[in-house]
């Protein structure tokens, strides 16, 4: 004799693409139990856009994403786009607006995003328990059996959205990848994206009174098709550099490899030079004080004794354009990241060749699906890995909702 299961589908972990998930797939008419071992829900959602929530990027595109299986999130992108969830932000009234670059953010605060995510969730019927941690998970006839906190729960269908192990402190774990190997499946390796990069400190010694310098390059890491190029703001810290340059870099850089970094983006560095000895009188280091922030002229003159006090008209056209081609094509190696402490995502995770890029459901285990983070899909800075939520959780409710209720025997 089978037991009934008690849902139509089991969703562990209430951010951003397990919410989303339960409120579509409730309103389909699937009965749906969200479980989250956090006190509150959806912390990553509350502390993301500097407490304003990034929320989409009007641009995202299958190119604005890394995967080992790069073709997977097409299928969820296309069928569930940024004019989609900004539709539903507006059905809700909330006011946003377009920061740079396609990046949209809540007028007023992330909390409006939540409360509109669980305003989603009720109108589905959801129930919810938090905080109720998983700890166990079987196979069994029709579904799988969870040993909670709150006791057993069965259910048809279980859905992982346990994100990556980004953030430790508010709550990151392994679960989700250790699920996924209960089950078979394979696990690209992980490590931290969107992430400041550190240098050594003998190396970095010149560049320490630097910290809190910004400005606007052009960065490139990585190699091949796995290359990214950016031009995005960099920022100086006493460790190594950060800024939306180095974190949109860091998705593509990989140990023992430098980055690529033009410090003059959009200015002919050798020509202005070369112009400012033809009519200029002043210092070297004046001149180049024009050109990039003086703390920066200063301390990339510093290792060239004499030349900030030199006036341009007595430098050599050789030796502004070397010290031109250094500043453009500065090539620097990074020791390492911050790490997850301060990663924003994680690079890896459930390897997608191994899932269904219509349903997100396991190839290997029917009734399993895996949504967001804790799957290989990592989106740029920007809204981007938000929108791969929001677009993988669609595809996956529509699935559970999909799947005609069993009766019990």
């Amino acid at each position: 004799m089978t037991h009934a299961p008690d849902f139509d589908a089991v969703i562990v972990g209430a951010g951003a693409a397990g919410l989303h998930c339960a409120g579509i797939a409730g309103q389909l008419g699937a009965r749906v139990l969200l479980l989250d071992r956090a006190e509150k829900v959806a912390e990553k959602i509350r502390i993301s856009g500097g407490g304003r929530c990034n929320f989409t990027n009007r641009d995202a595109a299958p190119a604005n994403f890394l995967s080992d299986n790069p073709h997977f999130c097409r299928s969820a992108l296309a069928r569930y786009t940024p004019a989609d969830f900004i539709a539903l932000v507006q059905r809700h009234g909330i006011a946003w607006h377009e920061k740079h670059k396609g990046q949209l953010f809540c007028d007023r605060s992330a909390e409006d995003i939540i409360a509109m995510l669980l305003r989603e969730c009720d109108a589905g019927g959801v129930t919810r328990r938090q905080p109720c941690a998983v700890r166990a998970v079987r196979h069994v006839d029709g579904g799988f059996e969870l040993d909670t906190e709150g006791g057993p729960v069965r259910t048809r269908q279980l859905v992982v959205a346990t994100g990556g192990l980004s953030i430790p402190k508010i709550g990151a774990t392994d679960f989700g990848y250790r699920i996924a190997q209960q089950f078979g499946h394979r696990i690209v390796p992980t490590r931290p994206g969107l992430v400041p990069l550190t240098f050594d400190a003998a190396l970095w010694a010149p560049f320490v009174p630097l910290a809190g310098v910004s400005l606007e390059v052009g960065i490139e890491a990585g190699a091949g098709k796995a290359r990214g190029r950016f031009v995005e703001d960099l920022l100086f810290t006493h460790r190594g550099l950060s800024g939306p340059a180095v974190l949109q870099a860091s998705n593509y850089w990989l140990p023992g490899a430098p980055l690529h970094i033009d410090l003059a983006q959009g200015t002919d560095l050798a020509d202005a030079l070369l112009q400012a000895k033809r009519s200029s009188r002043r210092q070297l280091g004046n001149e180049m004080a024009e050109l990039l922030p003086r703390r920066l002229a200063e301390a990339w003159l510093a290792s060239r004794p004499g030349w900030a006090a030199k006036p341009v008209a007595e430098m050599r056209d050789q030796d502004l354009r070397d010290l031109a081609r250094q500043a453009q094509h500065w090539e620097i190696v990074p020791d390492g990241t911050e790490g997850y402490r301060k990663a924003e995502v994680t690079l890896g995770g459930v390897d997608t060749r191994e899932l269904s890029s219509q349903t997100m459901e396991s190839k290997l285990a029917p009734g399993l699906h895996f949504i967001g983070e804790v799957v290989d899909v990592t989106g740029w800075l920007g809204g981007y890995n938000f929108q791969w939520a929001w677009a993988s959780a669609a595809a996956c409710a529509r699935a559970l909702a999909e799947r005609p209720a069993e009766s019990a025997h």
